[in-house]
């Protein structure tokens, strides 16, 4: 029988980390009822398209209050952010030995950025050649804030295929979420989605200001909070557990 002294220690979930699970089930939510609503118009005789009742702006007016209270809570420090996004604030900046942090090189922010103009650039032109609708991007926008979720608890693309950073902690584009997530609403001309596409930009260039004012914020080299001894979130613990199974079964399939 195993010794009660060899049993791992439950891992503690923190409030930092039980918000972002919140978050993941009330935008899937929020994606759940945008795309009932957008199929009711669509294969429901009469039926107004969304968005085009008073039901549908109530909805949206929802998940604009609720996107613009995430944004604004980003331009001041919270306990319920994460490290990665608190590295921009003086506060969470704990020197080390080192003064400068090391070179990065561009090349991942490059390729993000390449990424996310080509796939947001088709979706743009299939609009205005009028095969996707205004609904269709309320819907991508939808969608992108539960992928933002699941980047952060399970599994970024970004960060293993083009960024190469080893967590969300040191991750040199955070705070590019919500400008990413409402880059579709760029086209959907009502306050509700022209006031999300303002409030990111004005958080991306926030953030972007930042890293070229105080590079030294976003190193681990120079901030001893993003070091992985100090952190006390582990975000990143299932994206471990993901990458520790794939690696088994990587292995298991050679062997065989």
């Amino acid at each position: 029988m195993e010794s009660k002294q060899s049993r791992k220690p439950k891992r503690r979930v923190t409030l930092v980390c039980g918000f972002h699970y919140v978050k993941l089930v009330y935008r899937s939510l929020f994606l759940l009822i945008g795309l009932a609503l957008y199929l009711c118009g669509r294969l429901i005789p009469n039926a107004p398209t969304f968005p085009g009742n008073v039901y549908h702006y109530v909805f949206l007016g929802i998940v604009g209050v609720v996107y613009t209270a995430e944004m604004i809570s980003r331009f001041f420090p919270s306990k319920l952010d994460s490290p990665g996004c608190q590295k921009v604030f003086k506060s969470a900046f704990i020197p080390t030995q080192q003064k400068e942090p090391p070179r990065r090189s561009p090349v991942g922010v490059l390729l993000v950025l390449a990424f996310w103009i080509a796939l947001n650039g088709a979706i743009s032109a299939l609009y205005l050649c009028g095969i996707l609708d205004v609904g269709i991007l309320i819907l991508v926008s939808l969608a992108y804030g539960v992928c933002d979720m699941i980047c952060i608890l399970f599994f970024c693309p970004f960060q293993t295929w083009m960024m190469k950073n080893k967590c969300c902690g040191s991750c040199r584009i955070y705070n590019w979420d919500f400008a990413m997530m409402f880059t579709p609403l760029i086209f959907v001309k009502t306050l509700f989605a022209q006031t999300l596409v303002l409030l990111s930009l004005a958080l991306l260039i926030r953030w972007e200001s930042a890293v070229h004012r105080h590079p030294e914020y976003f190193s681990e080299n120079t901030n001893s909070s993003l070091s992985c001894t100090n952190c006390q979130e582990k975000l990143c613990h299932h994206k471990t557990q993901l990458k520790t199974f794939w690696k088994k079964q990587k292995k298991t399939t050679v062997d065989g």
